[in-house]
């Protein structure tokens, strides 16, 4: 019966996603209890309360024995505010947690993979329930905590994964918290990104995943209309750059902003 703490080490959450959250779980994952945060609902500015009241509420999630699991309740931007701080608060209560999200919560993720924190996933987020049919994809979750491994994206087993959103990988390149990618399936997937800004972002990023052992692109959805067509798509655009730095490309992925998202566990399929 996994015990899960969800915290916003981001942008600003709302509590009646929360009490929609809450009532999904009670109804149909019983064996799942969720604990949000009192953090969550505060706001200062873009985030999610001060940065030291998000960077306490994390270490305090973390830290906690109680918890199996801690839930990123939303992504936009913070998470690198915070997360290098964070992580060297850390205990060993940590190293036995699942840390579940994606978008900005992969700063955190790919920090903690580094770090060999815990177990990093790529996973639905509380606050998906917001988005038309977001039910699916919280379910999702919810079930993978309960122990469903259904909502996971088939991977072979011979070489460790890892998810990210594109800009976020991108921006953790030559910063402490980039961790070691060689010999691994990277997938990546974006949103409300033009098509100049997908490509800029790969030109970025393939120079750090050298001994990658492929790439896998998820979905770049919500692309705005530039005032010119930019001439390639965005497979296309990941193609040209895996090419450039002998990269393989080994197709697509289901993962991206929206309520099909799929879970990727970083590591070797467990």
């Amino acid at each position: 019966m996994p015990n899960v703490a969800i915290c916003a080490p981001s942008a600003a959450f709302f509590k009646e996603d929360a009490e929609r959250v809450l009532a999904l779980a009670a109804a149909e994952f019983p064996g799942v209890t969720l604990h949000f945060h009192p953090q969550c609902f505060l706001s200062d500015g873009h985030f999610a309360g001060p940065d030291a009241a998000r960077l306490d509420a994390l270490v305090e999630c973390a830290n906690d024995p109680a918890f199996d699991a801690v839930w990123f309740a939303r992504g936009g931007y913070g998470a690198a505010r915070i997360a290098e701080d964070a992580l060297t608060r850390f205990d060993h209560a940590a190293q036995d947690k699942q840390f579940l999200g994606y978008s900005d919560a992969g700063t955190l993720l790919g920090g903690l993979y580094r770090n060999r924190i815990g177990q990093p996933v790529h996973a639905p987020m509380p606050a998906d329930i917001r988005r038309a049919g977001g039910e699916a994809a919280v379910r999702r979750s919810l079930a993978w905590l309960d122990g469903d491994k259904t909502g996971e994206e088939p991977l072979p087993d011979k070489h460790p994964a890892a998810a990210f959103n594109l800009m976020t990988l991108a921006m953790l390149g030559g910063t402490p918290l980039m961790p070691g990618l060689a010999g691994h399936v990277v997938l990546v997937e974006e949103v409300c990104e033009y098509l100049y800004a997908v490509d800029r972002l790969f030109f970025h990023l393939t120079a750090h995943l050298g001994g990658i052992a492929g790439l896998r692109l998820g979905r770049v959805s919500e692309v705005p209309e530039n005032d010119r067509p930019f001439g390639a798509d965005a497979e296309q655009i990941a193609r040209h750059w895996c090419q450039r730095h002998a990269i393989p490309f080994l197709g697509t992925a289901d993962i991206g902003h929206d309520i099909d998202n799929k879970i990727v566990p970083f590591g070797l399929a467990r």
